[in-house]
This record gives structure tokens, sequence and C-alpha cells, in this order.
């Protein structure tokens, strides 16, 4: 018997922290909550424009920056997404529970990582993951190795724009 899931609030969007490198990109999705069936919730990429789900590899579902915070802010959606393709230099690595959302404690192998990288670095719509987003292209094809996620095209990051700050850069 299936347990009864309580939908999962999204941290509010902090759009104006969002690097504008990334804004100016007409990369961007909407994304709902969704259960995917065994009890557990995902993100699903949706174009603004349509209302019909989004695809991680057709820029034709994809929309402005402008466009997918409008249709936000207006309620429709969760949140936003950004989605990586082979025309931008840009890879996303995602952290996953590595962050006490109470205390805002981060594990020891997520802030070293984060120091390593010294990059763009923000809370997941959860804030228990971080999401880092570094330009550089992966060696081979990416994906889920335990906690650590990376991708660099076909695929699309829930942003935040709650930007980590004050995990100690070492010379």
């Amino acid at each position: 018997m299936s347990k009864v899931l309580e939908r999962p609030q999204a941290l509010d969007v902090v759009a104006e922290a969002i690097p504008e490198e990334l804004t100016i990109r007409p990369q961007w999705v909407c994304w709902r909550y969704a259960l995917d069936g065994k009890d557990n919730w995902t993100k699903h990429p949706y174009n603004p424009q349509s209302g019909r789900m989004a695809s991680h590899s057709d820029l034709m579902t994809w929309s402005t920056f402008e466009e997918v915070l409008e249709a936000h802010k207006a309620g429709r959606y969760d949140g936003l997404g950004f989605v990586f393709c082979s025309g931008d230099p840009y890879t996303g690595i995602d952290l996953d529970g590595c962050r006490d959302p109470e205390s805002g404690e981060i594990k020891p192998w997520a802030a070293e990582i984060v120091r390593a990288f010294d990059t763009y670095t923000e809370l997941s719509p959860s804030g228990k993951s971080l999401h880092i987003i570094a330009k550089g292209v992966l060696p081979g094809r990416g994906g889920k190795r335990k906690y650590i996620e990376m991708y660099d095209m076909k695929r699309f990051f829930t942003m935040t724009g709650h930007v980590v700050t004050g995990i100690e850069v070492r010379p």
C-alpha cells in the first residue's frame, strides 16, 4: 500500500543572484514537482509558452530567463531550470544530500568539492543539495556516482539563486 506523500516546498527563487552569463542564454525551462510512480517526488521540465513538457535535447522547447521567471512568478510552476547543451561552455555538478537545511551545515566531502571548483554554487530547491555551475567539458559521459552527478549536455538543473558563500577557499 502506498503512503500519501506531502508535496515538497521549493525554496523561493532569488532571480537577481543567478549569474547574468547564464540568464542571457535562451536555455531555460520551468519545472513542476511530480510523483514518479515509486512514491518519490521528481521535477519535470516545462516550456512556459506552450505549457507542455520541455526536452533537454530539443532547444525549441526552451525559453528565455525572463519568460520562465514570469511564468514562475505567476504561480504556474514550482521553479526554474537551466538546460546544459553542446553549445554552451557549462557543466553542472549536483552534490546530493550534503547539506542539513536546518543548521546549514555542509558535509566535509561536499565542502571540499565546492572549494576545489571555486565557482558559482547554489542550494537546490530542497536546501539539502548543492549545485555547482562550472565552465568546462566532461572528459566522458556525465552521470551519477553515489552522491555526485555531473552533466554538460542533455540535462537540466533546477536553479534557485540561493548562493552558497562562506566556504573558505584554500590557496
